[in-house]
């Protein structure tokens, strides 16, 4: 299987499947001379790890990380990155394969079950093999380090829409993102998302959401005008996350809403003398370019394919039949899809940055 890498010069490469024996990455690009403990990135994991909440699959992984290369304990004792490869290990602990193995030859509706297997002639019933969220751990890891490269841009995310339920962009609070299980900035929406997604688990069923992740302090100049847009890589790579069916920009799907006069971004001089925009209907990116604006990015996460209700499919043999899938499953997976998001804005930028200084010789 080719494409498991992303990035050009901060490259992330992931290996291993959900219920194999462990998964990780290797982060290649990385400059030498940056700290880098394991501490570090398992603040990130824990953000993401399963089991937290009874919003989320309560598979229960450690998801310890460990650092098995591309690091050296410098004159001083302090750990830093030494330039070349950095490979991460993250055990898989917690598998129950049994509870994939009543379905092991029909394909659930919604999932990559019948595509695989069209295209590889081998399929990992297990929880989905290398089509399993669970991946999403060792991208969560390289996006940690890819936040070493880039410092001074901060990156936040958070869940803006639980299926018809959405914040209040007026209650947007930063400090409340960690004080709920939804990542979200509004607390009341919070309240309502943890009534709504009671009874959809109670269900066996599930909903999708929408995920905003803003990244502030990138300066002007990031990204080029054709073929390496940094939206464009932004949308790639948002895209390339699980379950995701859409992505957007700014103002997105919106701006065809707005009139010229409205989407235009009118810039002044601040009392800093440096440019400063009006508004951000443009993202933070124009032309493919980064304006030194909060970089804006939104994307749609669909229902979690695995679910309890009845389904109509066949199976491998082409017989019509009916399928139910058990076993521990989000009831929205778009959840702990706010620290995956953040992980690929991070990688995207640390690409960007390590290319923009290649081109200006810094």
């Amino acid at each position: 299987m080719s494409h498991n890498t992303f990035g050009h010069l901060f490259r992330v490469t992931t290996w291993g499947e959900s219920h194999g024996p462990a998964i990780g990455a290797i982060v290649d690009g990385c400059p030498p001379g940056i700290g880098l403990e394991a501490h570090e990135i398992q603040a990130y994991l824990d953000k993401r790890k399963p089991g937290q909440s009874r919003f989320t699959t309560q598979r229960q992984e450690a998801d310890a990380v460990k650092i098995l290369s591309g690091v050296f304990a410098d004159a001083s004792g302090k750990q830093v990155t030494t330039g070349t490869p950095i490979a991460l290990e993250i055990e898989n602990t917690d598998q129950r394969s049994k509870d994939y193995s009543e379905i092991k030859d029909k394909f659930r509706p919604g999932h990559a079950d019948f595509t695989y297997d069209e295209k590889y002639g081998i399929r990992d019933y297990r929880g989905g093999g290398r089509s399993s969220a669970r991946e999403t751990a060792s991208r969560v890891a390289a996006g940690a380090i890819a936040r070493k490269v880039i410092p001074g841009v901060t990156i936040r995310g958070a869940l803006i829409q639980v299926g018809q339920i959405s914040i209040d962009r007026s209650h947007w609070d930063w400090t409340e993102v960690g004080n709920n299980p939804f990542f979200s900035p509004d607390k009341d929406a919070a309240e309502h998302w943890a009534d709504y997604l009671d009874k959809v688990r109670k269900a066996g069923s599930s909903v999708g959401a929408i995920i905003e992740v803003v990244a502030e302090g990138v300066p002007a100049g990031w990204g080029a005008p054709l073929y390496g847009k940094l939206d464009q890589d932004l949308a790639s790579a948002m895209m390339s996350i699980n379950a995701v069916k859409g992505v957007e920009i700014g103002a997105g799907m919106g701006a065809a809403e707005l009139t010229g006069e409205q989407n235009a971004d009118e810039i002044r001089i601040g009392d800093d003398g440096a440019p400063h925009f009006l508004s951000n209907h443009a993202g933070g990116v124009l032309g493919g370019i980064s304006t030194g604006q909060p970089v804006v990015c939104r994307f749609a996460v669909k229902p979690t394919s695995s679910i309890l209700a009845p389904r109509r499919t066949i199976d491998r043999q082409g017989h019509e039949t009916e399928i139910i899938t058990k076993g521990r499953h989000d009831p929205c997976v778009g959840i702990r899809a706010v620290p995956v998001g953040e992980a690929m804005m991070a990688i995207v930028l640390a690409d960007h940055f390590l290319r923009h200084r290649g081109q200006i010789g810094a």
